[in-house]
């Protein structure tokens, strides 16, 4: 597994501009139901099979609103858990417990749906060497946590954001006029410590790819013979990435015409949420 840290100081400004969005002036329910000194007990329980993610960070949403809440952790992520399993006890005020609840909730859900989204189509890779990874189609101001939760399921991680690496797409090429345009102004002026990504959809800008030096080579929507083609034509010049119309039926066949990684936005966007409950 691709190991991949959540720094604390982020984690917690984004749990608490959560809770702000969440709590507003005040949870009202709670509040005026329960007195400040209830102490109760909770478990946090699974009503799914899948691959845990996210059990630290629901922990930080408790220990923001009350630091005496205890959470005693069962299970770690990247941990496969089945329905009935008991994640977490935790205990404490029982106003923290329930005003946290639901962004405790949302965390873990979503980040272990998309660890779980992502250990499936690892796996339907087999045995061939391709790794899957995911792409920049994530959510708007929670993909250090996607990211995160793609690594726990096994995954390659793409670049973070624009900074990380080149990658010169259909638009670019067609703004510069030509793959080598577009490769040769670019290492003119970028650092030697990033590289250069580029998207081909045809054989023909695939051998201009490699004649330009890049390091990565996209082969993008491509049929597997075509890809199999470019793939033998690029042999180790470069590392070679497929990407597009990438299912979970397709990913296998994919594999098998030999590139190294395989993209897809599926593993995040189309992860359905993982069914856990906190009970009383």
């Amino acid at each position: 597994m691709q190991k991949i840290l959540l720094q604390d100081f982020m984690t917690e400004e984004h749990i608490k501009n959560a809770l702000k969005e969440d709590i507003g002036f005040g949870d009202i329910t709670t509040d005026y139901l329960i007195d400040e000194d209830e102490i109760i007990t909770a478990k946090l329980n699974t009503r799914q099979d899948g691959v845990l993610c996210g059990i630290n960070v629901a922990e930080m949403v408790f220990k923001i609103l009350s630091k005496d809440v205890e959470v005693k952790k069962l299970y770690s992520d990247g941990d496969l858990i089945k329905k009935g399993d008991t994640l977490a006890v935790i205990k404490g005020s029982a106003r923290a417990i329930l005003t946290g609840e639901r962004t405790a909730l949302n965390y873990i859900q979503r980040m272990s749906a998309i660890a779980t989204e992502t250990k499936k189509y690892q796996d339907a890779i087999g045995d061939n060497k391709a790794r899957i990874t995911d792409t920049r189609k994530t959510t708007p101001g929670f993909r250090m946590f996607e990211k995160y939760a793609v690594a726990t399921g096994g995954a390659r991680l793409h670049r973070f954001n624009l900074s990380d690496c080149v990658m010169l797409k259909d638009n670019h090429i067609r703004f510069s006029g030509s793959i080598t345009n577009a490769v040769n102004k670019i290492k003119d002026k970028l650092s030697h410590t990033h590289k250069i990504e580029v998207e081909c959809d045809t054989i023909e800008q695939v051998k201009e790819a490699v004649l330009s030096g890049v390091d990565i080579i996209m082969l993008d929507n491509m049929d597997f013979e075509t890809m199999k083609q470019a793939v033998k034509l690029i042999g180790n010049k470069a590392l070679t990435e497929a990407s597009g119309n990438v299912t979970i039926d397709t990913v296998n066949e994919i594999a098998k015409t030999g590139v190294d990684v395989i993209s897809s936005s599926a593993i995040v966007a189309k992860a359905k949420t993982l069914d856990i409950g906190l009970d009383m």
